[in-house]
């Protein structure tokens, strides 16, 4: 079925079902060992998202976050001082985020609004914020174009009100069409069978299998999905391999594959900004 026809529910379904990165501790789940512990783990193996997100940047400042999860990065905004509103459509991953917020006395920088973000004007109010931010969320919903058009409303561009020497900025996680994990995934599950990419993408994308939708793009075709909607892209980069062994990965062990292992960092890492999964899209507005 094209992406574009699978419904919503689906999807609300799937990520309800396994919220992303909840196994990520063995701790009792809610409590602060745990969260603090699925955080120490994310930004180990994903080291590139506090210098994307750049946290600190925004205190005193309103953001937006598309897509929360279970909270990690939503608490690290407000945890550096910047009042949040964010949005997922998993009514589980939005319940475990509250809970975050308040094991660590957050709740009153975040105000969290359960919903589809390709209505989001229908249960966010309009005003304009400082940073619009999603990482590795629009990807999986049927209408990405959708949801940059209701972000649109939210920059101080489009708000008549607005201080017109302020911008928006907008920073933007999808996957990469042209990255090693593609490739992996077509060799290993398709078995060179590239012109079933979707497919087989959307099915091994994510820990769980089965994921009903997931968009890849290329560098050009994701600056393309920000531009025409008025957004000015001003960098586009590439960067996160997965080097470890899974088998060992969900034991709470670090072993690199073989054909990683004898890589020097500074070659691996060369090669992360090469063929990443994680396309990196900033722009302002």
């Amino acid at each position: 079925m094209p992406f574009e026809q699978v419904q919503i529910d689906c999807v609300r379904d799937y990520w309800n079902n396994r919220p992303c990165n909840i196994r990520h501790s063995t701790q009792p789940v809610g409590t602060k060992e745990y969260f603090n512990e699925v955080e120490s783990r994310k930004y180990l193996v994903e080291p590139h998202i506090p210098a994307f997100a750049d946290f600190a940047r925004w205190r005193g400042k309103k953001v937006l976050e598309i897509g929360c999860g279970i909270g990690t990065d939503t608490i690290n905004f407000a945890r550096h001082g910047a009042q949040v509103t964010t949005v997922d459509l998993s009514d589980k991953s939005m319940a475990l985020a509250r809970q975050r917020a308040e094991v660590f006395g957050l709740s009153d920088r975040i105000r969290f609004c359960p919903g589809n973000a390709e209505e989001l004007s229908s249960f966010v109010p309009v005003e304009p914020y400082d940073l619009i931010y999603s990482f590795g969320v629009i990807h999986h919903t049927p209408h990405p174009d959708a949801v940059l058009e209701q972000l649109r409303k939210y920059t101080h561009a489009a708000n008549p009100a607005a201080n017109s020497a302020l911008a928006t900025t907008v920073k933007i996680m999808v996957y990469y069409k042209w990255s090693w994990k593609v490739g992996w995934i077509i060799a290993t599950e398709g078995h060179g069978k590239f012109w079933k990419l979707d497919d087989l993408v959307a099915r091994s994308s994510e820990a769980q299998t089965g994921c009903p939708i997931t968009y890849t793009y290329s560098r050009a075709s994701g600056k393309a999905l920000l531009e025409r909607h008025g957004f000015k892209v001003t960098d586009v980069a590439v960067d996160h391999i997965f080097p470890y062994r899974i088998p060992d990965y969900v034991q709470y062990r670090y072993v690199r594959e073989p054909y990683f292992a004898w890589m020097p960092p500074s070659m691996f890492h060369s090669l992360e900004k090469r063929a990443g999964w994680h396309l990196l899209l900033s722009a302002s507005a």
